[in-house]
């Protein structure tokens, strides 16, 4: 693993594989690490083609963590990275993992191309609406009960169903996972306060690859509509029959989609 220096002085871990064009690689959900993107071979099959730079985010894997916590942290991590790599950078990211590249985008001038799956946008009558399930994790948290503090956050935010569910808690990365449940009420925190003004984004000419399955909650596909309006260089992929981690269910789709993008001219 390598690491890089964020704005507020902790060290944000990454590791570099293959080559080629640069793909930043920010991993979605509270709890992933970089190793998110090993599962069902996404990683080493963008490696054949692209140098990956996988992102341990702060308080995940080999990357450190601070006292004060903000999702303008997170975003800072993802400025330092691809700031710190040969560019222009193709920069992807999922779930609340998604927000950062998003943020980060209006933060670097090495930025080439922008991927981002169902960040987690409240537009329109939706609201996260955590504070209740917060509550919950946190409770469960308190009384030891990680995994179901996981296992929660994973249905109730994520909007997972049983079966994808399953094949994140068969994945060699679960125990990972429930090791750092404990960063989970942050990260829902600061992405419930997030609020998304489109004008800020109307000078974003970077292409953008916006993902969203067909079956994923309103709040999902609602915020990538008002995301498409906002940007003046996107466009909206579907994976038509499934939801919120295609990476898995879809991962040839996926796959194919996001390494045709990266090779499209601009």
């Amino acid at each position: 693993m390598e690491t890089i220096t964020s704005a507020d002085g902790t060290e944000i871990a990454f590791e570099r594989t293959g080559s080629g064009p640069p793909l930043v690689l920010i991993t979605g959900g509270a709890t992933n690490d970089h190793t998110r993107w090993e599962q069902a071979g996404v990683r080493p099959t963008f490696a054949e083609h692209c140098t990956v730079y996988a992102m341990d985010g702060r308080g995940r894997g080999e990357s450190g963590d601070a006292d004060e916590y903000a999702l303008e942290r997170e975003v800072e991590d993802v400025t330092a990275v691809v700031d710190a790599v040969d560019g222009p950078v193709t920069l992807l990211g999922h779930s609340v993992g998604a927000l950062y590249p998003l943020e980060a985008a209006l933060r670097t001038d090495n930025l080439g191309k922008l991927i981002l799956y169902e960040p987690p946008i409240a537009v329109g009558d939706h609201e996260l609406g955590v504070e209740e399930v917060v509550t919950e994790i946190e409770t469960l948290l308190n009384d030891g009960e990680k995994e179901q503090a996981l296992v929660l956050f994973l249905q109730a935010v994520g909007g997972l169903s049983p079966e994808e569910l399953d094949a994140l808690c068969s994945a060699p990365t679960w125990q990972d996972r429930v090791d750092v449940a404990h960063i989970i009420p942050r990260g829902l925190q600061a992405a419930d306060e997030y609020e998304f003004d489109a004008s800020r984004f109307a000078g974003l000419t970077t292409p953008t690859l916006l993902l969203s399955g067909s079956e994923s909650p309103p709040l999902y596909k609602d915020g990538i509509e008002a995301l498409n309006k906002a940007l003046p260089n996107s466009r909206i992929v579907t994976f038509d029959g499934h939801a919120h981690v295609a990476i898995l269910t879809a991962t040839d789709r996926f796959i194919d989609e996001v390494l045709a993008f990266t090779r499209e001219s601009n």
